[in-house]
C-alpha cells in the first residue's frame, strides 16, 4: 500500500472527482439540448422521470472517485491496472451522451452502453482485487448502466426514425 501524506490524499480525491465530474460536464454538454429531444420520444412505461437522472448521476459520479481514490490510495501495478480500466469505462460513460443525445444514434449508444457495461465490471474486478470497499462502491454504478442500457434499447427501438 502507498503511504500518501494527508494532503496528498485531499489532492487525489480532488483529482478523481475532477475526473469524473469532467466526464460529467462533457456530457452534459452533448445534452443541451437532452430535456426537449427526451421528451418527444416514445417511453416505455417504465421510464423514470428525467428529472431524476441529475441527481442518481451525481450521486454516481461521487461514489465512483471515491471508488477511484481508495484504489489510487493503494498504489502499486494492480492499481495501476485496475484505474487504467477505470479510465477507459468512464471515457465510454462520456461518449454515450454524445451518441444518444448530440448525434441520435440509438443503435451505437446502445453498443456503447453494453461495452461500458463490460468495462465497469472488468473494473469492478480489477478493484476488488485491490481494494474490497472500492469494489462495492461500484456495484450501484453496475446496476444503473444496467437499467439505462434496458432504458436506452427500448427507447431506440420504439423510436426508430429517430435515433437511427
Amino acid at each position: 500500500m502507498a503511504v500518501f501524506s494527508k494532503r496528498q490524499q485531499a489532492l487525489g480525491l480532488f483529482f478523481w472527482l475532477c475526473m469524473c465530474f469532467l466526464v460529467a460536464l462533457l456530457g452534459a454538454t452533448a445534452s443541451i439540448q437532452a430535456k426537449s429531444f427526451y421528451a418527444q420520444l416514445t417511453q416505455p412505461e417504465w421510464a423514470l422521470p428525467a428529472w431524476l437522472f441529475g441527481p442518481v448521476w451525481t450521486f454516481l459520479y461521487v461514489l465512483i472517485a471515491f471508488s477511484a481514490w481508495l484504489v489510487w490510495c493503494h498504489g502499486g501495478r494492480s492499481a495501476r491496472v485496475a484505474l487504467s480500466l477505470f479510465l477507459i469505462q468512464l471515457a465510454l460513460n462520456g461518449l454515450w451522451s454524445w451518441l444518444f443525445f448530440a448525434w441520435h444514434l440509438g443503435a451505437y449508444a446502445f453498443v456503447n452502453i453494453l461495452f461500458l457495461w463490460g468495462m465497469i465490471v472488468a473494473t469492478l474486478i480489477a478493484f476488488l482485487r485491490v481494494s474490497p470497499l472500492a469494489s462495492f462502491l461500484l456495484l450501484p454504478y453496475l446496476l444503473w448502466v444496467s437499467f439505462a442500457a434496458a432504458l436506452n434499447f427500448s427507447i431506440w427501438q420504439l423510436n426508430l426514425s429517430v435515433l437511427s
